[in-house]
């Protein structure tokens, strides 16, 4: 315990550092996948064949672990954040496509056409009926990416990636406990609070939605 109070008290700058590198690298990655995958399952929604596809495809991918992404990548990226991108977007893409695509196929038939019938254009039915309705499953996908996200982003300093994968690499060569407790736990915090602010956000979000819902009904009459 003496040695953890001791880091913070001298090394507190390198882990406020490490904890800046650690966001920045989940956020950048969680929002390239989502705007990879967001798109793709929206396409690959539209085909029973095309959405088995991507998700055989995807779900082979997220099977190969990220490091080994990692060491595939290296020599043709090079070391660095870069090369961390492109393990942890692939790792990303899949629960939000999956997901996205799923998503839209449960929305009712028939809640679609009473919207077609009611005068609504193919886009308004999309913007209006589906996505919302379909953004439970969604916003489920993109959690779930995120969470793991931050979690594998600790593989990035195998490739100076940065993070707090940079602490824990540094207190395995150095078979320094306080090091790894440090960096597991911090890892494991950053989780669960990231976790807890997209859960609310989530609840805002479903929030707004229940309260605009009678306000468009009211202006309809």
């Amino acid at each position: 315990m003496n040695s953890i109070i001791q880091y913070f008290q001298t090394q507190s700058a390198d882990y406020f550092g490490m904890l800046a590198s650690h966001i920045y690298i989940s956020v950048l990655a969680a929002l390239i996948a989502f705007i990879i995958a967001f798109p793709l399952g929206i396409l690959v929604s539209r085909s029973p064949l095309g959405r088995a596809l991507a998700e055989h495809l995807f779900g082979l991918i997220r099977i190969v672990p990220s490091l080994a992404i990692l060491m595939l990548a290296l020599p043709f990226l090079g070391t660095g954040i870069k090369t961390a991108l492109v393990a942890l977007v692939a790792l990303a893409i899949p629960p939000i496509l999956v997901n996205t695509s799923s998503g839209i196929n449960a929305v009712p038939a028939a809640t679609i056409e009473a919207a077609t019938g009611m005068g609504m254009s193919p886009r308004q039915v999309f913007q209006e009926v589906t996505l919302p309705l379909a953004f439970p499953y969604i916003f489920a996908g993109f959690r779930t990416a995120f969470v793991e996200v931050i979690a594998s982003t600790t593989l990035a300093a195998y490739i100076g990636g940065g993070g707090f994968g940079k602490i824990i690499v540094t207190g395995l060569g150095l078979l320094r406990t306080d090091y790894l407790l440090i960096g597991g736990i911090s890892v494991a915090a950053l989780s669960l609070v990231s976790g807890a602010l997209l859960d609310a956000f989530y609840r805002s979000r479903t929030g707004y939605m229940r309260v605009k819902e009678p306000a468009r009904q009211a202006r309809g009459n």
